[in-house]
């Protein structure tokens, strides 16, 4: 489905905020709902401290539906997205993802993404809040013979967790494609398309809170009903963004318009990983290309690290780091860490204080909170990666 409506509210007017597919499930559930990326969400159910520890034990159930589902196609699509994003797309086999980003003429990020290649045409997940920004950027440089659909008609659920392959398992999901592409058999960042009593899934084996997880696109018409069918297994819960929050800090996962903005470019927000080496050079062929190359080159003034946090006060966003007097640096995302039950923050700092061990001060509310620089992430990824046992 292709989607070309136009969300600008009139002038004098409120912002409509929309629903989700599943906004009377989350409701009839419990689910406390917030306005998020121009959604009603569910923050909690129960209570973001016992979602967080559910998922890290068992299976958590995620609606995330308000991020952008695109589809891209054409004979040039591959040469199309290595236009517009630093990654190396003509080379992705069907069947595996690419995380990635969207930059700004001079490296800044516009947002963060992820590609899949399904063999006749590109999926790409973008974030909720600057899906339709996405769409016109992209859109507006795709070259003749390239489309760009959106799938506004679909929902994506997340499960995530160490259980999340036995609950998902348990609906008995059939592949699509290759008989020999069983869920059990996708590792971390594959993908492959399944039916489920007659319904067409894609699934990947990803997400976003460093565990084993998966997530599921699905018309929205049959949302609920998957919803159901997981929820059905003993391993799930349903979980809100509170919890998905602590969970993506944990893991040391960025969040954009937090840790990732415009002003941000890839090398000093260290996701260096997401740009090959052939892909760092000036005349790569992006947009920020060149920039990209000097910052690779010389390094970068800031650098995005993990903070450690002494006593019980957490450091929230905006909270400034001070060295010697001196603010270096500033918190871009903080909160109280359930895994390692103290609080912990991701800021940018100058690069020349950003060695793990170097002792720093937070500045919060008018008291001074004592950090440490740590390496990320803080709690261990459990992706299932291939040759795992």
């Amino acid at each position: 489905m292709s989607d070309t409506y136009d969300l600008a509210p009139i002038a004098g007017e409120k912002p409509l905020i929309l629903t989700l597919p599943l906004d009377a499930w989350h409701r009839a559930r419990g689910g406390r709902m917030v306005e998020f990326a121009g959604y009603h969400m569910p923050v909690q159910y129960e209570g973001i401290l016992a979602e967080h520890q559910w998922t890290r034990a068992h299976a958590g159930l995620f609606d995330v539906s308000h991020m952008g589902q695109l589809v891209l196609r054409g004979d040039h699509a591959g040469q199309a997205l290595e236009a517009l994003l630093p990654g190396a797309f003509t080379t992705l086999k069907p069947g595996k993802q690419r995380y990635s980003l969207l930059l700004a003429d001079d490296g800044g990020i516009l947002d963060d993404l992820i590609v899949t290649n399904r063999g006749p045409d590109f999926y790409v997940v973008v974030n909720g809040a600057t899906k339709h920004a996405d769409i016109a950027h992209i859109t507006a440089r795709l070259p003749h013979g390239v489309t760009l659909d959106h799938l506004a008609d679909h929902a994506l659920l997340a499960l995530q967790g160490p259980e999340a392959a036995l609950a998902l398992g348990a609906l008995g999901l059939v592949p699509a494609a290759d008989p020999a592409r069983t869920l059990d058999s996708l590792v971390f960042m594959e993908a492959a398309p399944f039916m489920w009593n007659g319904v067409a899934l894609g699934v990947s084996r990803s997400g976003y809170t460093g565990e084993d997880g998966f997530e599921i696109s699905v018309h929205a018409d049959h949302a609920v009903a998957l919803a159901d069918a997981l929820l059905a297994q003993p391993q799930v819960k349903p979980i809100g963004l509170g919890a998905r929050d602590s969970l993506r800090l944990e893991a040391g996962l960025p969040l954009y318009g937090h840790d990732l903005s415009p002003d941000i470019d890839p090398v000093e927000a260290d996701l260096g990983f997401a740009i090959p080496a052939r892909r760092r050079v000036a005349d790569a062929g992006f947009r920020g290309a060149a920039q990209l190359a000097k910052a690779f080159a010389e390094g970068t003034a800031r650098r995005r690290v993990g903070l450690l946090i002494e006593g019980r006060m957490a450091a929230r966003e905006g909270a400034e780091v001070v060295s010697d007097g001196r603010t270096v640096g500033i918190v871009t995302s903080g909160g109280f860490a359930p895994s390692l039950e103290r609080p912990i923050a991701m800021a940018f700092i100058e690069t020349a204080l950003a060695t793990p061990g170097t002792a720093l001060t937070l500045s919060v509310r008018g008291k001074s909170l004592a950090a440490t620089v740590v390496s990320l992430p803080f709690h261990p990824h459990r992706y299932v990666r291939k040759g795992a046992a």
